[in-house]
């Protein structure tokens, strides 16, 4: 034994001693061999609910005449809203802008012609069958903007946890594949790493605002506003050990 080894206490050599004891089985296990793979796994789903955004936009020469016939209009259109047993706490005004409107002539000149007020609504809906009949409504009111209508799940637990599933089991399979054609033995999993999870969500255009506002006297049209799917997607890393070899 060494001089320092010699005098150094009990306790501290037997620490050193457990280190250097470990160290070679950490190496051991950095040096296993892995298969790294990823996997991808989709959920398809119905939804079951809507946010509904609509716009209120008044034009007047005065600015206190916009803003007023702007707050008119709007309580007309969050009345036919009401009017369908929308909760109140399911609607709100996000915003009101005023702003001056200009006319330019041939030399690029503008003269003012009045003002431009718009307020932006949004509806949370939970009821997809009176979607038709809301927008008809609040179109016919006094909405003249129908700015997007994007569909949503009220629970989206059991479909992501539908992808997750579907991605793991696609991983296990790419790597158990890989290690056969390579004439190698799949073992445990070493790591499991989630990298994505996202939610594709259907959406009405506002192409479809237009047609909505053409025929807002006539009975709302079901087919207009079919929601479609959503689909759930979700990645997945897996790192999987390799088997060692029996016959060596």
């Amino acid at each position: 034994m060494s001089r320092v080894l010699r005098f150094l206490p009990l306790a501290v050599l037997s620490l050193l001693l457990a280190v250097l004891a470990v160290v070679p089985a950490a190496a051991q296990d950095d040096d296993r061999s892995t298969v790294t793979v990823s996997g991808e796994g989709t959920a398809t789903a119905q939804p079951d609910q809507a946010v509904v955004r609509f716009g209120v936009v008044t034009q007047a020469q005065a600015a206190e005449k916009a803003r007023t016939q702007n707050a008119t209009a709007a309580k007309k259109a969050m009345n036919a809203v009401r009017a369908l047993d929308v909760p109140e706490e399911k609607m709100r005004m996000e915003s009101l802008r005023l702003q001056p409107r200009y006319e330019y002539d041939d030399e690029d000149e503008r003269t003012l012609v009045g003002y431009e007020a718009t307020r932006q609504v949004v509806v949370e809906l939970g009821r997809l069958e009176v979607l038709p009949q809301l927008v008809a409504d609040v179109v016919e009111s006094g909405a003249n903007r129908l700015s997007n209508i994007s569909y949503q799940l009220s629970d989206r637990t059991q479909f992501r946890n539908e992808a997750l599933r579907k991605a793991a089991r696609a991983a296990r399979n790419k790597a158990r594949l890989l290690a056969e054609t390579l004439d190698a033995e799949l073992g445990p999993v070493h790591a499991i790493n989630e990298q994505s999870f996202d939610f594709v969500r259907p959406q009405v255009k506002t192409a479809r605002a237009g047609m909505a506002k053409a025929t807002s006297g006539a009975q709302a049209d079901p087919e207009a506003y079919a929601a479609g799917e959503i689909e759930v997607s979700a990645q997945v890393q897996v790192v999987f050990n390799l088997a060692a070899d029996q016959s060596q």
